[in-house]
């Protein structure tokens, strides 16, 4: 589609060009970047220069309602404010185009039908998010002031995040940082990437155990700390100096023995919303991946969960 109209706003412009679409419909295709100028990403205030390539990738629009369902979701913690969950791999953490039910929030709903007076749209209590086929820790906002709160940590920096990854490899150097800006890739909408126009994107890491592999080069299992919270940040990030996640079929990790990728958010430390109090909270790593590793290492098949876990948690 070649614009041309100068001057115009972007999000009046795909109206006047879209008319099948409502507005609310692209501006929430929009905010799920999928709309870009020339290859990149840009704000329904943008305003068109004339001769501009602008794409549109069209979803499904999402459900207006939201079912509770009775899924079952391990509580770590609760109180009158705040809901921690491990969430498995495989859930994805709200309805989004063909995940419409079976995720988090509907299962959160028929916990606490009372998050819907949170937030009107189609995240109520969800603070943060983890990406479908990644596992751990996540924190629940049960009220608005919750909400607010958590979400000022967040924006703020405040937040504790450690995860477990296992990229593929011998990551080098031991310790480091990764600061690259990610959006929308140009060539592969589905996908992340680094790219010079996107949002910055900060993540430190430090290995903690270097395993063979049936193959070379092995792999290198490391603690993540994102600075940011973008999305596919860790796995971007990683695979961006050469060594993507394991199993990471996305951004290169593809490994036959791994139904997803390696990478599971392992602690989350937070002040209360009501007491102020700094707390954590752990998950160990679920029964796959800590299998994987056992494999990796050539241990016993009765090397139980717990006393692997165990081991990681006293080098953190």
């Amino acid at each position: 589609m070649v614009a041309d109209l100068q001057g115009e706003r972007l999000d009046k412009f795909l109206a006047m060009r879209q008319a099948d679409l409502s507005r609310a419909h692209i501006a929430g295709l929009m905010a799920r970047g999928l709309v870009t100028v020339d290859g990149f990403t840009a704000k329904a205030s943008y305003r068109l220069k004339g001769g501009e390539l602008v794409e549109i990738e069209v979803s499904p629009p999402l459900p207006t309602t939201l079912l509770p369902q009775d899924i079952p979701i391990a509580v770590v913690y609760e109180d009158d404010d705040i809901l921690v969950v491990n969430k498995p791999a495989g859930m994805v953490v709200h309805p989004a185009p063909g995940h419409p039910v079976g995720t988090l929030v509907n299962a959160l709903l028929a916990r606490l039908p009372e998050l819907n007076r949170i937030d009107e749209g189609l995240r109520p209590g969800i603070v943060h998010r983890l990406d479908k086929d990644t596992s751990g820790i996540m924190v629940v906002a049960k009220n608005r002031l919750a909400h607010e709160h958590v979400s000022r940590q967040i924006k703020g920096r405040e937040i504790r995040k450690v995860y477990l990854a296992l990229a593929t490899g011998s990551l080098e150097p031991a310790e480091g940082t990764i600061i690259a800006n990610i959006g929308r890739d140009p060539r592969n909408r589905k996908r992340m990437a680094v790219v010079e126009r996107g949002r910055e994107a900060e993540t430190s890491y430090r290995v903690l155990e270097r395993l063979p592999g049936f193959t070379l080069p092995g792999f290198t299992l490391a603690e993540a700390f994102p600075k940011t919270g973008r999305t596919h940040q860790i796995r971007v990030h990683f695979s961006s100096i050469g060594y993507p996640l394991a199993g990471d079929t996305l951004y290169g990790g593809k490994d036959p023995r791994l139904d997803r990728q390696f990478l599971h958010a392992h602690i989350l430390g937070f002040r209360l919303p009501t007491t102020e109090e700094y707390v954590e909270f752990s998950a160990p790593l679920p029964v796959e991946l800590d299998a994987f590793l056992s494999q990796l290492r050539g241990s016993e098949a009765d090397v139980t969960s717990g006393k692997s876990q165990g081991q990681l948690v006293e080098r953190l």
